[in-house]
């Protein structure tokens, strides 16, 4: 299981991108946290902004497909996106999370 992490703008924007990506199957789940506070810099300069926190939970066979979606969906110009492998997922949430995904559009 792949575990990937995004930020965005808004609770509507969050409620948005993660109803979608899971009516594609593109992830078993996706959780919003927030309002958390980022500091960054941009274009030389220290910004600090209340974002949401999108963490998704997928199976690798989505990987692309969620990256694309993501890419092409996501509100933000340059988005936050980290994604890593769980060490160790319980038998019974993997099976859980195949069930409620599917291989990747052709």
């Amino acid at each position: 299981m792949l575990i990937a992490w995004t930020t965005v703008a808004t609770p509507a924007e969050a409620e948005d991108l993660a109803a979608r990506i899971v009516e594609l199957r593109l992830a078993a789940c996706v959780q919003i946290e927030g309002p958390i506070r980022s500091y960054y810099l941009w274009e030389g300069r220290t910004e600090s902004n209340d974002e949401f926190r999108l963490t998704l939970k997928f199976l690798p066979a989505q990987l692309e497909a969620l990256e694309a979606y993501m890419i092409e969906n996501h509100p933000y110009d340059t988005p936050e996106w980290i994604v890593v492998r769980a060490e160790r997922v319980a038998e019974k949430y993997l099976s859980w999370a195949e069930a409620n995904s599917r291989n990747p559009p052709l």
